[in-house]
C-alpha cells in the first residue's frame, strides 16, 4: 500500500489592473473544482481577467509538479482562490466650474492555492542548477579557431554616399 502525501502549491499574480470584485466573481465559478476542470471553465469564460486567473491557474499547477516531481495532475484542485486588493492609483477628471471628481483605478492581487496527493514513494527532483552542455559550447569554440586561422583578406574599399557621387557628377 503506496503512503499519500498531501502537497499544496501557489501563484500569485500581483497588481492585476482589474478591481478585485471583479476578479472574484470569475473566482467564484472556479473555487473547490479540479484543476482541469477549472482550465475549461476559465478558458470559456467571457471575462477578461478570465485569461489571468487562467495563467495563474496554469502556474500553480506547475508549482506543485515542480514541488513533488510525480504528481498526479488530475488529482490537484483548487483549495482557495482569492482577489485581495492591490494598491490604487488616484487620478482627477476635471469637471464643470473648476471642480474636480476623484478615479480610482483599483489592482488586485490574485492568489490561487492547488492542492492534490501524491505518493510518498517517489522522491522529489533535486534542485540543482543544470550544468552547460559541451556541445554547445563546443561550435562557438570551432567557429572562433577558424576565424583566426583564415589569412588577412584586403579590405573592401568605401562606397561613397549619393550625396558625393552627385557632386563629383556635377563637376
Amino acid at each position: 500500500m503506496e503512503a499519500k502525501a498531501i502537497v499544496e502549491a501557489r501563484a500569485i499574480a500581483r497588481y492585476v489592473r482589474v478591481t478585485p470584485r471583479k476578479a472574484d466573481q470569475v473566482l467564484q465559478l472556479i473555487r473547490g473544482k479540479r484543476a482541469d476542470q477549472a482550465a475549461e471553465i476559465l478558458a470559456f469564460t467571457p471575462k477578461h481577467i478570465a485569461r489571468t486567473i487562467q495563467k495563474v491557474l496554469h502556474s500553480a499547477v506547475a508549482n506543485a509538479v515542480a514541488m513533488e516531481g510525480k504528481i498526479n495532475v488530475e488529482s490537484l484542485h483548487i483549495k482557495q482562490a482569492t482577489a485581495g486588493a492591490g494598491p490604487t492609483m488616484k487620478r482627477i477628471l476635471p469637471r464643470a466650474q473648476g471642480r474636480a471628481t476623484p478615479i480610482l483605478k483599483r489592482t488586485s492581487h490574485i492568489t490561487i492555492v492547488v492542492q492534490g496527493e501524491a505518493s510518498a514513494d517517489t522522491p522529489a527532483p533535486s534542485r540543482r542548477a543544470r550544468a552547460p552542455k559541451a556541445e554547445a559550447q563546443a561550435p562557438a569554440k570551432a567557429k572562433a579557431a577558424a576565424a583566426s586561422a583564415k589569412p588577412s583578406e584586403k579590405p573592401k574599399p568605401k562606397t561613397r554616399s549619393r550625396k558625393a557621387a552627385a557632386a563629383t557628377k556635377e563637376s
